[in-house]
Order: C-alpha cells, then sequence, then structure tokens
C-alpha cells in the first residue's frame, strides 16, 4: 500500500505549514479542500509561509472525479462537521483519513461520519506557526504523532502514512498507544492553551508566573481525575513533565487559543474546558477550575463578537 496523493482541509496555522511540506513533495497529487464559497479566493491569493507564497490545487466540495489515498482534516473543532461534509466527494472506500485538531473527540466524529473507512488518530506536538495578516510565520515543524489506538502491530494504511510524511520531510512518530498520547496531549492543551487565553502570556510566561502555575496545574489535575476515572493512562508525572516542557517552547510564542482571542475569532473552549465539564458531570467529578476557564473565555469571546 502507498499513498499516490494528498488532500489537506483546514490551512489555518499549522495547516499552512504541513500544506507546504506536502506540496513540495506532492506537487498537483495535493489538494486543499475548502467550501465553494472560499474556492476562488484561495486560487487567487495562495498561501503564504515565511513570506514565501505557494498555490497549491484548490478543489471546493462541489468538484468531482478525484478520489484522495489520504485527507488530512487540519480545521478548528467548531469547523469539523462542515469540513466532514466538505470532503464527501473525494472519500473512496481505500480513502485514509487523518485528524490533527486538538481535543479527544475530533477522530471518532469523523469516524462516525465515514465507518467504513480507516481513520486515524493524530496531533502536533512542538510547532510554533503563527497565523498573522501577512500569512504564517514558522520557525518550529514540530513533530506529527498519529496512528491507530493500538500499534504495538502497525496496520498497513498506518505505514502508507508515516511513508507518505517521510517523503514530504514532515517529522512524524506512531505511538504504541494513541488514546494516552491525544490525552496527554489534551491535558496541556486544557493547560496551557486557556491559561494564555486568559492572561494574554506568551509561553514563556504562561507557566513562569507563580499563579499561572497553579492556574495550569489546577486544570490539567481535573483531566488527569477525569482519565483515571476511565481508566485512561495518564499520570501525575505527565503534569510535571508539561510543565518542564513550556520551558522549551519559542518564549514570544502564543498559544492557538491566545491567537484566537486576540484576532476576535472563535475558540475552542467548547472542546476544552467544555469537554473537560460535560465528562466531569457524567462521571461525577467536580471541574472547578476549568468551569471558571470556561467562563472567562466565553466572556472574552461575547466581548469580541
Amino acid at each position: 500500500m502507498s499513498i499516490k496523493n494528498v488532500a489537506l482541509i483546514g490551512m489555518g496555522a499549522v495547516g499552512t505549514v504541513y500544506g507546504n511540506l506536502l506540496y513540495n513533495k506532492y506537487d498537483s497529487d495535493f489538494a486543499v479542500i475548502t467550501g465553494e464559497s472560499r474556492k476562488e479566493k484561495l486560487k487567487s491569493n495562495g498561501f503564504t509561509l515565511n513570506n514565501n507564497t505557494f498555490y497549491p490545487q484548490i478543489l471546493s466540495s462541489e468538484d468531482k472525479g478525484i478520489i484522495f489515498d489520504l485527507i488530512i482534516f487540519c480545521v478548528k473543532n467548531y469547523q469539523l462537521d462542515e469540513a466532514i461534509e466538505d470532503v464527501k466527494n473525494f472519500v473512496g472506500k481505500d480513502t485514509i483519513m487523518i485528524t490533527f485538531l486538538n481535543g479527544v473527540t475530533a477522530r471518532d466524529r469523523i469516524l462516525s461520519a465515514y465507518p467504513n473507512n480507516k481513520v486515524l488518530y493524530g496531533l502536533s506536538m512542538g510547532i510554533d506557526a503563527v497565523r498573522t495578516e501577512d500569512g504564517v510565520v514558522n520557525t518550529e515543524n514540530g513533530e506529527i504523532q498519529f496512528g491507530d489506538a493500538d500499534n504495538k502491530v502497525i496496520a498497513p494504511e498506518v505505514q502508507a502514512v508515516k511513508e507518505c510524511f517521510d517523503n514530504a520531510e514532515i517529522n512524524n512518530k506512531i505511538y504504541n498507544d494513541m488514546i494516552r498520547t491525544i490525552w496527554r496531549k489534551f491535558m496541556l492543551n486544557v493547560g496551557v492553551n486557556q491559561i494564555t487565553a486568559v492572561t494574554g502570556v506568551p509561553y514563556g510566561k504562561s507557566t513562569s508566573i507563580e499563579t499561572n502555575r497553579i492556574i495550569f496545574k489546577e486544570s490539567m489535575e481535573e483531566v488527569l481525575s477525569i482519565a483515571q476515572a476511565q481508566n485512561i493512562d495518564l499520570r501525575q508525572e505527565d503534569i510535571d513533565d508539561h510543565l518542564k516542557l513550556m520551558s522549551h517552547f519559542s518564549p514570544e510564542g502564543k498559544t492557538s487559543m491566545l491567537q484566537d482571542i486576540e484576532a476576535k475569532r472563535k475558540t475552542e473552549v467548547d472542546y476544552f474546558a467544555g469537554t473537560v465539564i460535560e465528562m466531569g458531570k457524567k462521571l461525577n467529578i467536580e471541574t472547578p477550575v476549568n468551569h471558571v476557564l470556561y467562563c472567562i473565555i466565553k466572556s472574552l469571546e461575547e466581548k469580541n463578537c
């Protein structure tokens, strides 16, 4: 099994970085999928990364006749339902799909729409892309962590995606336990994304300020309690590791949620604190820190409208 053509939907900061790498390798066999209303504008403007503009093939949800071996989802969580609909004309019986979305629900949402396809877990770690008025600025491409839920035996589809990423020079790693991996990233997002959104600080101050460290840890501890109640392998030392990890991020870099707040865009708080609160209620676990973070970020969104 090998991947001959690739499509990506969602050319934000993360999508632009990985879309550029895929375009450099696959050229006309790479395409960006978008809604019909945005097709002509994207064709005309292209996508700018580090002051270089590239012009991949743009396909809209109305186009037909091309089936892709791999479709990558890079949209925001609140855009996923629309993206699932937009790609339907490009999905064949052997199409592999993978999500780079934050949170712990995206893969299952895609699978419920395409139950007969291979849908992989995936996430991006360590990327520092920032979207500006002039395009995307990026210095660290990070690493794609992906696979099936259990990868002790690597499926042919997973291996094919790895070879695709390798060919495009996308750093990647298959993790044995992707459930633990996505929950570990979810825990980090719940901590750092939300703290930076409410305080307005870049990575460098997200945990160097003592009061930020307190909220950072306490919000993640609520995720830990929920995960352990569901027999998901998260550990107290994961929180300590995340605190150490923050010192390696670009000091002036900004989380996607802080970028959204500053740009007066909708955030993914419903899929961070919102998910924690919802799961906490089902499991009878208190989530007061995430409740407060949810209310503050929702207030900031409403103020920006």
